[in-house]
């Protein structure tokens, strides 16, 4: 297993849609693996394949690390999909392509997903709170959407001036 470098905004393969996975091959056995690896080492509670440079239909997720739980908290969702969403919650947010900006983000309090799992297997997962949080930040990230795109315009300006003057400073660093 390998870590993997994790994409930061605004890196242009945050914003492409992913393609879905036609196949389960070994290589994506091993990105599986190594996306796993690269979100525990992050630390994070979940990754989608774009957050590590490859535009396809798929994200780790492991809420269990971080809240007391089921220590087989682990789910691979290949080709997830949104089947039903209900309810409305907000709470902070972050992400591991944004570092050091989070901001309150409204989602569904509860989902359901379809997905397939590692080993072909189509299955269907419900979350609510923390693990529907999760579930939506994560297939944004395979639609090409940052949880910054949820934010009202005020806020997302905020966050794009701070951005700007960021990358000013670490360019003057650089130099």
């Amino acid at each position: 297993m390998a870590l993997l470098e994790i994409r930061q905004y605004p890196d242009p393969v945050l914003r492409k849609r992913c393609r879905p996975v036609v196949e389960i091959t070994p290589d994506i056995q091993r990105l599986i693996d190594d996306m796993v690896e690269t979100m525990y080492a992050a630390p994070g509670v979940g990754l989608a394949a774009p957050q590590v440079g490859v535009s396809l239909r798929l994200v780790v997720v492991d809420i269990g690390r971080e809240e007391e739980g089921d220590p087989d908290s682990l789910m691979v969702l290949i080709n997830p999909e949104m089947v039903y969403q209900e309810g409305e919650f907000e709470e902070d947010e972050g992400c591991l392509s944004i570092k050091g900006f989070s901001a309150n983000v409204t989602r569904a309090a509860f989902v359901r997903v379809r997905a397939t799992d590692r080993h072909g297997r189509q299955f269907e997962v419900e979350g609510e709170g923390y693990l529907a949080k999760a579930f939506q930040h994560e297939l944004d990230h395979i639609d090409g959407r940052l949880f910054i795109d949820r934010l009202s315009p005020l806020k997302r300006d905020l966050f794009k001036r701070r951005l700007k003057k960021d990358l000013k400073r670490e360019e003057a660093e650089v130099s």
